[in-house]
Parts: structure tokens; sequence; C-alpha cells
């Protein structure tokens, strides 16, 4: 038995918090062909092995006959598989995820160097629809946009229509519009522009992401609350940001449960998946806006039918 249920015996990553299994039934209700645009599938990590360097480890709970588990008790019949940073460029727990859960799911990768393009075409048929690059936690040039790296991804995809996602702090970037105005695919941007609630929604980041977003250019997730929160569910000061992006750019948004929450910490409640899906009744208040966010705009980024 490992002594220590948060460290991997023989590794020095420690285990994320597991979430809860128990998922309360949410008050809200969720429309048909309802998407969770952002969730996470790992492990085991005998069968999926995280890359050595990473900074901790999925929980062992975290996987996806759970996560479909979850989804069932939502009502959510659609989902959308992110790759994880602890897989760095190994993305054979999201190709076997949509492998397995079929046209409801669509995935998000990271690309390796080597990737050709007869690799891209099968990634695109097993329903990948974008690549993610990982802005916050990497090790140089944190706080810098690699335009060239992106605009290279962007041209070998955009023929597949994918898109980029990107996980950064966009309060960090207040020209980000200009340097996306003519980029060769839209971008999509997590949690609510990750911007930490202290800087408010007159951060010039985060009005540039309006800007472009206004313009068709970009897309935000409705997802991970408690990554930008000072508070507690359910997290009232994020909610300036989410009555913004709801009132001007309501066709640019979709929204996702962030599953397993492996960014909430040991020291940190572990949200129940009922509340954060009920967090929508405040964020979208409106039931049609509500579909729009769930069902109608998911298809349109992910190419539901």
């Amino acid at each position: 038995m490992n002594p220590n249920p948060t460290q991997p015996i023989g590794d020095a990553a420690p285990f994320a918090a597991p979430p809860h299994l128990d998922v309360r039934t949410p008050r809200v209700f969720m429309p048909a062909g309802a998407c969770d645009s952002h969730a996470h599938v790992c492990g085991p990590l005998d069968r999926y092995p995280a890359f050595a360097e990473r900074i901790y480890s999925p929980p062992p709970e975290a996987t996806l006959d759970n996560y479909r588990a979850m989804l069932a008790a939502l009502g959510v019949s659609r989902a959308v598989l992110v790759q994880p940073s602890f897989y760095a460029d190994d993305n054979s727990a999201v190709l076997d995820g949509l492998d397995a859960m079929g046209p409801q799911a669509r995935g998000i990768v990271v690309l390796g160097d080597d990737v050709d393009d007869a690799e891209l075409e099968r990634m695109s048929a097993a329903g990948v629809r974008g690549v993610r690059f990982n802005i916050v936690d990497v090790k140089d040039g944190k706080g810098v946009l690699p335009m060239d790296r992106l605009r290279a991804v962007a041209r070998r995809i955009a023929p597949l229509g994918w898109h980029i996602e990107l996980l950064m702090h966009v309060n960090e970037f207040p020209d980000m519009d200009r340097a996306f105005a003519d980029f060769p695919t839209e971008i999509v941007v997590g949690h609510l522009g990750y911007v930490p609630a202290r800087h408010g929604t007159a951060d010039p980041g985060f009005q540039a992401l309006l800007r472009l977003m206004r313009d068709g250019r970009a897309w935000a997730k409705l997802t991970g609350p408690y990554r930008i929160s000072a508070t507690g569910l359910p997290h009232d000061d994020i909610l300036p940001f989410a009555e913004t992006l709801v009132d001007q750019v309501p066709d640019q948004l979709v929204w996702g449960s962030d599953w397993p929450h492996v960014k909430v910490s040991w020291s940190i409640p572990m949200p129940n998946d009922g509340d954060i899906a009920d967090l929508l009744t405040r964020w979208v208040p409106d039931p049609a806006v509500r579909e729009r966010v769930l069902v109608d705009n998911p298809a349109r980024l992910y190419g539901f039918s």
C-alpha cells in the first residue's frame, strides 16, 4: 500500500485530488444534445503512462468509465476530450476515448513535431477537431505567445476545419486581438479567459478577447471557475466575467465541466459536478441562450450533427 495517497510509488509527481464519484443530479435542465466541451480522461497510468517531467499525476479515479458515469448523472450526451498536460504529445488516452464514445465525442490533441499529414487525417476521422497549446505551464517563454509555431500548426490544420485551443491567461496579452486578427484558424480559450477575478472585466487582455470574439475569430469556454476565483462556490467574484461574455458574445461560448478538476488542490474542497453544472443557472439564466451555449454552439464549433 502507498503510505502517502497523494504520491505515486517511486514517482516525484503527486496525485491530483480525485473527483466526486457520487455526482449529484443537477437542478439545471440539460437539453438534448448538451455538450461538455472540456474534460480530461486519464489513466490508468500502467496503460497510459504520463511523461516523467510532469508536475502532478492524474488521480486513479479519472478514468473514461467514471467520466461517462458523470455525464450520465448530469444528463449530458456529448463530450470534448482535451489532451491533459501530463501526457505531453502522447494522445493515446484521448484517441481511445473517442473510439469508445463514438460520434458523440470530439477531441483536442497536442501535436509533436513529427506528425505527418496522414496522421492528421486519421485523427480528424476519429473526431479530433483542434490542437492545444499550453501557454501557462511551459518552462521556457512563459508569458510569450509562440506565434511562429502557432501559425505553422494553424496553417496545417486549417484545411481540416480544426482550431487552436490555448491554455493562457488573457490578461497577460492585452494585444492578443491584433496578434490573432489574421490568424489562419479560430482560437478557443478556456476558463472564461483564465483571468484572475481580481483583475475585473475591464482588464485590457479580457477586452481584447471580447473584440476577437465579436469578430468571430475566437471562442471562450465557461469552465474551471475555481481556477480564477478567490472565493468558494458559487464563485460570486467571477459572475461579472460570465455575465459580460453571455451578454456580448453568446454565440461564441461553450460550457465544460473541466472534469476531473485536476487543478483543485487537497486544501480546497473538491466540487461536486452537480454543483458545477448548476452554475449555469446563474451564468446563463435565459434557457434559450443556455441551449445555444450547451447545444448549438458546440455543434458548430466541433462539428456535431
